[in-house]
């Protein structure tokens, strides 16, 4: 629904267009127009298989609508999806059955006193004519309304000459934009951009103000000018204009101060003037200070010395870490040398801000003595009050609506939702609470969205969708009339009849469907009568909606957290009382990449659903979005996964058909599987079902791709490659890994296992209604002994190609060989070992799983009675090592990690496999002993349990040769 949604926008966006439906035009920012790299809409569309035709029928908005969801559905089903398309429906009052769903949702939420009616700052669209919500947006979502307030400085009356002569007589301001109006007793100047492009503009009230043009606009949409949206601009000109410019500031201590030229300022954010306050501003202390230090830099802009040099920091706030001028201290301290040392003014203003809010104390002004926070609102509102400051908004970043313009904060009136209320906010805090939300990322950003989501509007004039129910003239925006339909699919079907438009009339009209009878379905209410519903109906519909509420899962992007899943938690907390009605979980996604790199139309780098499943087939594009990812950063759908995902799959096809003929005929093993090589290969099957369950459940594909296929892969070849000497691979055993193989992947590949499942392995039904296969619960100690036999003959390897190496000084002598080998095993651990594990096992909570500090464990191991051993130095540099061995160790296994024996019996896994061990690297003879046996030899201190000893005997091609001569003489 939320694709909806955005289609919805689009269509919007389309009806805002040129009159002239051939024309189609690709609405561009300034940025974007100038880089000249975005496609026209119409390209787009083509891009995206539209056929030529078609396209002009796109610039009315119920096309969206009646031509993208079929196509959907279909490339869906191409998918492989399992969809319930009975309870599909759209979203607008073209579906009246819908329309009357979201009616009664917001005259509930009404009732209850969540939606208001209120002027307040939005984002709006000036092309549009209303609010921009993020769906709106081509780019700039999640951006709010930044509200400061406007410092009006009084221009004297005698700098109203040259560019600004023909303002004399008038009364002018230079507005500068702050959001810390508590510092303005100590400015000491005022800043402006000596080539920023600046106006002059007169307000409702015949005041002028001094600000640049973006600024004027915003203001002209806050009730501030005479006509909205149209400032009334008296004349224009560059800064330098006002360099040396006297003014009055209000609170300011100083009588007079003057506009100063600085170079850092931005023209698109506030207005263009700065207030100077260097004793609490880094960056002003530091221009100021250039200023005065550089003769050079004043003649160039024409900067008089009676301007600058007079002026010293006038302290306003005290903080206690940093006296009652911050700005000066601090820049001392990092050796900032000018205004353009940005990493370090950065820092410094990172430094001194927030502490000069939290802990920072009034040491000027009317409320000296008071703290900042508390004097702050105080001073915003006098100023407010005796109008020598104006409220101003604008966006917080820039913000471009789908029509194509750049959007302003708005003073609108309009509903709004109550979000942020505390007692509705609590409630919705207590939800996500118990939510499962997948990742901790996803539940920070949650919890961040609740702490700033404050009144929503929630209404619009023109678009698609629901009409306010009390008040027609507005429509409810499309990011607002979706945070509750979950509830709508559970009784779709019994209304609609499976017509996602609810054009059929299959069992009531739509007209039947009042508040009383959606209460009566989602609240338990009283039923109305079977004259004003049909009441078999209506039980239906009750029972369907208490059979699926609460919703388990819902799956979407995670850019939809800072609006559309919030708004969710708002509006179930709002509407159902029983938190047992409540989401239980939000699954949210990244964006998808196309080959490492972002999708893009214009570039080329783009594929449709369709595409993919015509190219590489539907399961082995699935297999690759499965592989793409599992965070909820972008996941990177890779062209060499799927083409690698088609060999593979048609690959295990060809080996399950070769196997079940080998089955058949009779040529696999059938005798009793209990040999070490069997119990491992089903272990590893059990471990790859409970491991792949646990992935689905946590919505991680990757991991399940990983557990339920790559390592089960794996597990498959080795048990290949270590029964080809035990009499070949298990009949039963290989069959059920057919099986399970089959059943795990099927979520992924439906199709191939589909085919596996009926075909091959003759199963009757369905392999999407086979289950998920069940298996005995993994035994650790099985996989911990097959792990230590593979890492043993690596390490054996590796000690014979050592051991048989040539020597540097004869490489080219007689070639060596390993026949005979010792492996020499230790039942437990002894010595200082033993001590240190006591002391791990003694300290592990095994509740929380945790070990305490490292250091608190070295201290005990210190004050243990190793201390008393002569070698206790050298020892000291082997505990460290050891314990974080056991410890990581611990983190895995658990508390077994600690013990002086492992958890199985070494001895035992050698001999049971002592054959393979030898064949697997060619010894003729392997001796098997305990470190205290009389064949241990010299390698016995140095075996471990579960890290045994090993040495050969190595001989030479000549030392076998004269062995034989020597018995033949003999």
């Amino acid at each position: 629904m939320e694709a909806e949604a955005e289609a919805k926008a689009k269509a919007e966006a389309a009806n805002a267009g040129p009159a002239d439906p051939t024309k189609f035009v690709a609405k561009k920012s300034k940025a974007t127009a100038k880089k000249g790299t975005q496609a026209t809409q119409w390209a787009i569309m083509q891009a995206s298989g539209i056929p030529d035709e078609e396209i002009p029928s796109f610039a009315e908005s119920m096309h969206w609508l009646n031509y993208f969801p079929p196509l959907a559905k279909r490339d869906v089903i191409a998918m492989g999806c399992q969809v319930d398309w009975r309870r599909s429906f759209i979203t607008t009052d073209a579906n009246p059955f819908y329309d009357a769903f979201v009616r009664w949702q917001f005259n509930t939420l009404k009732k209850i006193g969540k939606i208001v009616k209120a002027k307040r700052f939005a984002v709006y669209s000036p092309i549009d004519g209303q609010p921009c919500a993020d769906h709106d947006r081509a780019s700039g979502e999640g951006v709010g309304p930044q509200e400061y307030l406007l410092i009006k400085m009084a221009v004297y009356d005698e700098c109203l000459t040259g560019d600004l002569a023909p303002l004399a007589g008038k009364k002018v301001f230079l507005a500068a934009a702050t959001l810390r109006p508590e510092t303005m007793y100590g400015q000491t100047n005022c800043w402006i951009l000596p080539d920023g492009d600046y106006g002059a503009y007169e307000l409702a009230n015949g005041e002028v103000v001094v600000m640049c043009e973006r600024a004027a606009l915003n203001l002209s949409y806050q009730e501030q000018f005479a006509e909205e949206g149209k400032p009334k601009c008296l004349l224009t000109f560059k800064g330098q204009s006002l360099i040396g410019c006297a003014v009055k500031s209000p609170r300011a201590e100083l009588e007079k101060i003057y506009c100063l030229p600085m170079m850092t300022i931005l023209m698109n954010k506030g207005t263009g003037v700065v207030t100077s306050v260097p004793s609490d501003s880094p960056d002003d202390f530091m221009a100021l200070s250039d200023l005065k230090a550089k003769p050079a830099l004043r003649e160039k802009f024409g900067v008089k010395d009676e301007w600058v040099m007079p002026f010293e920091v006038v302290p306003c706030v005290h903080i206690p870490e940093f006296g009652d001028a911050c700005a000066p201290m601090v820049c001392a301290e990092l050796k900032i040398q000018s205004q353009n040392d940005r990493v370090k003014l950065d820092e410094a203003k990172h430094r001194t801000y927030l502490k000069g809010f939290t802990e920072g104390v009034m040491i000027l002004g009317n409320h000296k003595g008071k703290p900042v926070k508390e004097a702050k609102p105080l001073i915003r509102q006098e100023m407010i009050d005796d109008n020598t400051g104006m409220v101003y908004s604008e966006p917080e970043r820039t913000v471009m609506s789908r029509s194509g313009g750049e959007c302003v904060v708005a003073l609108t009136d309009q509903w709004y939702l109550e979000y942020g209320e505390e007692a509705w906010k609590a409630k919705a805090e207590k939800c996500l609470e118990n939510m499962n939300c997948y990742h901790d990322e996803a539940r920070h950003s949650f919890e961040h969205t609740l702490g700033w989501l404050r009144q929503w509007a929630c209404s619009r004039s023109f678009g698609l969708g629901t009409r306010m129910p009390w008040d027609e003239q507005y429509l409810i925006e499309s990011l607002s009339d979706s945070t509750i339909y979950m509830a709508y699919y559970t009784v779709a079907h019994l209304l609609q009849g499976g017509d996602m438009y609810g054009e059929a009339r299959p069992s009531v009209d739509p007209s039947k469907l009042t508040d009383e009878v959606w209460d009566a379905i989602f609240l338990g209410t009283a039923k109305p009568s079977e004259d004003d519903f049909p009441r078999d109906l209506l039980d239906r519909m009750i029972n369907e909606f208490n059979f699926w509420y609460p919703f388990d899962l819902r799956v979407s992007g995670k850019d939809l957290i800072q609006n559309h899943l919030t708004f969710a938690i708002y509006n179930h907390t709002a509407i159902w009382e029983d938190e047992k009605m409540w989401p239980r979980s939000f699954r949210t996604n990244g964006h998808l990449l196309l080959n490492n790199e972002k999708m893009s139309k214009s570039t080329g780098n783009f594929k449709t659903l369709k595409q993919a499943i015509e190219e590489f087939s539907a399961d082995a594009m699935r297999f690759t979005l499965a592989d793409a990812g599992d965070t909820v950063e972008d996941a990177n759908y890779v062209d060499d996964t799927a083409n690698a995902a088609i060999l593979r799959l048609t690959k295990e096809i060809t080996w399950y058909e070769e196997q079940m003929a080998e089955i058949e005929a009779g040529n696999l093993r059938t005798t009793e599987p209990n040999k070490f090589i069997d119990r491992v290969f089903t272990n590893a099957m059990n471990t790859a079902i409970a491991q792949t369950q646990e992935h689905y459940e946590n919505m991680m594909f990757r991991e399940a791709l990983k557990s339920g296929f790559y390592d089960l892969q794996s597990a498959r070849d080795a048990y290949r490659l270590m029964s080809a000497e035990e009499g070949g691979m298990h009949a039963d055993l290989t069959k059920r890994f057919i099986e399970v193989q089959t059943l795990l992947l099927a979520p992924i590949c439906p199709h191939t296992c589909e085919h596996i499942y009926g075909t091959i392995l003759k199963k009757e039904g369905s392999v999407t209604s086979a289950g998920f296969p069940s298996g005995e619960a993994e035994d650790v100690a099985l996989t911990a002994a097959n792990k230590y036999l593979a890492d043993l003959i690596t390490n054996m390897r590796k000690g014979i190609a050592k051991c048989t190496a040539p020597p540097k000084k004869d490489p080219k002598g007689p070639p060596k060989v390993a026949k005979e080998g010792t492996i020499v095993v230790a039942s437990e651990f002894v010595g200082w070992r033993a001590v240190c594990l006591s002391i791990l096992a003694e300290s592990y909570d095994t509740k929380s799983k945790t070990f305490p500090p490292v250091p608190d464990i070295l201290a005990k191991v210190k004050s243990s009675e190793l201390s008393a051993d002569a070698n206790f130095k050298n020892v000291m540099k082997m505990v460290m090592p050891f314990i974080k061995f056991k410890m990581d160790e611990a983190n895995v296994a658990g508390a077994s990690a600690l013990n002086t024996k492992i958890i199985f019996d070494e001895m035992d896994v050698l001999k049971e496999n002592i054959d393979f061990i030898k064949r697997a690297l060619s010894l003729s003879t392997l001796t098997i002993c305990y470190t205290t046996g009389e064949n241990a030899g010299s390698k016995a201190d140095d075996a471990t349990p579960g890290a045994p000893a090993f040495e050969f005997v190595v001989t030479s091609d000549e030392d076998l040769a004269a062995g034989v001569a020597n018995m033949l003489l003999g």
